[in-house]
This record gives C-alpha cells, structure tokens and sequence, in this order.
C-alpha cells in the first residue's frame, strides 16, 4: 500500500508524528510545501493520503489544502491528524475533531488528534504571544475551575507530552 503524508509543523511535534507513522506505515513523509510542487499525478498513486497539521483556535492548521482535496481523493483511504498541546482526554479534543471536517467529509475522511505540546522557544512571534495572552487570560478568569487554573499554569511555560503510542489509531486505520 502506497501512503503518502503531507504533514505542516512550527514547532516540530507534528513533524515528529508524521515521521513516526511514516515509520510506521512504511510511507513517505513529505513538508505542506513540498506537497504543494507535487504535481496531481504523484498523489494519484497513492492508496491513502495523511495530513497532519497543528492544532490553533480549534481549528487545524493548513488543512484546507487536504481538505479541499478529497472530492479528488475519494476512493483513497484519507485522514487528518491534529496535533495539539492538549492531552487527549479533553473533552474539547472531541468537538475540534468533529469540526475539522464537514459531515460529508467524513464520509471519505477521518480526524485523529495527537497530543503534542508547546515550545514557545520554536514559535513564531505571533504565535508565542497570542498563546502567552491566552495562557494568562486562562490563569485570570473570573470564577476559573481548578481544571482553567491547571491549564492556564501548564500553557504558560514550554512542554512535551507527546508519545508514539498516539500514531496507532491512525496507522490502525489506514492499514485496515
């Protein structure tokens, strides 16, 4: 089976998932920007596609470009990968999967989160003070639960939890 990944990371925990299930897969792992020279022939070939971006906002990073790709890409096996500072059993992980993709999306697609981190020393400008004020705004707020207050404490500095034990919903997928 032939996959592909298309992966866009800043800080490099999505590039680290990406070249784990390349690993795992056994498929060729390849920067947004490379896939964006790719002509509509290299992916033809492929039996499934993987895009992976990063989680802001809820929403994921970059990923219109696969998303608006599917229509083309039906009969592959698709997925998307989400990688965030979130662990995965937030509850807020569920609803930023469901909306990374429309309902018919879905029907040709699948969205997996990997837990990641955050290095604010490897962000961009914008991104490391937007994430620094939200880290704050979390710590601030009025009637915070002890869950906004452990939040806003973890956001505030750099860590790293991610874990390859993540890729194997995705790779469990496209193999089957």
């Amino acid at each position: 089976m032939k996959t592909i990944i298309v992966y866009s990371s800043q800080t490099g925990f999505t590039e680290r998932y990406a070249k784990w299930l390349s690993e795992e897969l056994s498929a060729d792992a390849i920067t947004l920007a490379e896939a964006k020279k790719q002509s509509d022939q290299y992916f033809e070939d492929a039996d499934a596609i993987i895009y992976g971006g990063w989680a802001m906002g809820g929403k994921v990073v970059n990923s219109e470009w696969f998303t608006q790709r599917i229509p083309q890409w039906k009969g592959k096996k698709l997925a998307l990968f989400c990688v965030g500072g979130s662990p995965n059993e937030n509850p807020e992980v569920e609803t930023a999967l469901y909306n990374a993709l429309t309902e018919e999306e879905r029907a040709y697609a699948k969205a997996f989160y990997c837990q990641g981190g955050i290095s604010y020393e490897k962000m961009k400008l914008p991104s490391r003070l937007a994430m620094k004020a939200f880290a704050s705004m979390v710590r601030k707020k009025k009637d915070a639960t002890e869950q906004d207050k452990m939040m806003g404490e973890m956001l505030s500095h750099s860590y790293d939890i991610s874990d390859r034990k993540f890729i194997t919903p995705i790779a469990t997928y496209v193999k089957n």
